[in-house]
């Protein structure tokens, strides 16, 4: 039996995105969403499984979708990733699970992101999200050090188990790189708040503005009684390419520019009193994914011209 298309994502027009820091992909349908995963042959051995970091059980929440049960779909996500409308929408899946897929080898592989992005919306959307049962506590007190991916999936981990979980961000705001580095288009700053509201309805405790080195040492961590210390600091020092120049004005790291324009909005300015500076003809040097977000900032931030260089 020839297995259908894949399903396509609306968008917005790029004429009209160009002007707007909304949301470029518009989500499923629940029409789309049962479509697609209607494609899913159900393999026996479900190799998609394989390519998933975290090991989400990608063949049984697809199944569930199958019936139309799409709350149960996005706790049977959320049985090994807390963080699945994030995932959904940023996760590399073209080169974890989907290239895993059975279908990729003729064809489309099924939209494994964007089913995960459906199904965790639309539980949020009926209000459905729920506390899943906890592991009784153990006594144990673990200290995440950053609120970015890996901070909030190894405690939204661990209190499951029954520990009890610090989180300490050094910024006002948690979510790390998800709030600060990937742009209001790639994926919503109310998103990340749901996934952090979810991860602290666990029993997790945050604490923002504190700078752990500074306000605090690892070694006062485990003298005020944490067991154990996990360090989720990500990669945020930037590369610089050493030639003359780059010290100018209007030159920024790609992680100056997003910050100053994600996390401290300053395409709002002067609403928010964060200047940035943008050209009217734009270079970035990069092609990354990190490239590719300033490039289409710069663009929405009102260049005339924005260039990659790779």
């Amino acid at each position: 039996m020839a297995v259908k298309d894949r399903q396509p994502m609306p968008k917005q027009k790029p004429k009209e995105r160009i002007k707007n820091f909304n949301e470029v992909a518009l989500g499923y349908t629940e029409e789309q969403a049962i479509a697609e995963a209607d494609r899913c042959l159900q393999c026996k051995d479900a190799t998609c499984i394989e390519g998933c970091p975290v090991a989400v059980n990608i063949k049984g929440f697809i199944a569930l979708m199958q019936e139309g049960k799409f709350v149960e779909a996005a706790r049977k996500i959320k049985e090994t990733n807390v963080l699945p409308a994030i995932c959904g929408r940023v996760c590399p899946q073209e080169t974890q699970c989907e290239v895993a897929c059975v279908l990729a080898k003729a064809g489309k592989p099924i939209a494994i992101g964007r089913l995960e992005r459906f199904v965790a919306d639309y539980e949020a959307e009926k209000g459905a999200i729920s506390v899943p049962e906890m592991a009784p506590p153990t006594g144990k007190k673990v200290a995440i050090v950053g609120s970015g991916p890996a901070g909030l999936t190894v405690a939204g981990e661990l209190v499951k188990m029954g520990h009890k979980v610090v989180i300490f961000e050094a910024l006002h705001k948690a979510g790390g790189v998800l709030v600060y580095g990937i742009p209001e288009f790639r994926l919503p700053k109310a998103i990340v708040q749901r996934e952090v509201d979810y991860v602290k309805s666990l029993g997790v405790e945050l604490v923002t503005d504190f700078v752990v080195g500074k306000t605090m040492t690892v070694q006062e961590l485990f003298d005020e009684g944490f067991d154990a210390v996990f360090l989720g600091l990500g990669a945020g020092l930037p590369r610089f390419l050493g030639v003359e120049g780059e010290n100018l004005i209007g030159i920024y790291s790609a992680n100056e520019f997003l910050t100053r324009t994600n996390l401290m909005k300053a395409y709002k300015f002067p609403e928010y009193d964060t200047p940035i500076k943008v050209g009217k003809r734009v270079v970035v040097v990069g092609g990354g994914n990190v490239a590719m977000d300033a490039v289409r900032t710069a663009l929405r931030l009102g260049a005339e011209e924005a260039h990659i260089v790779y």
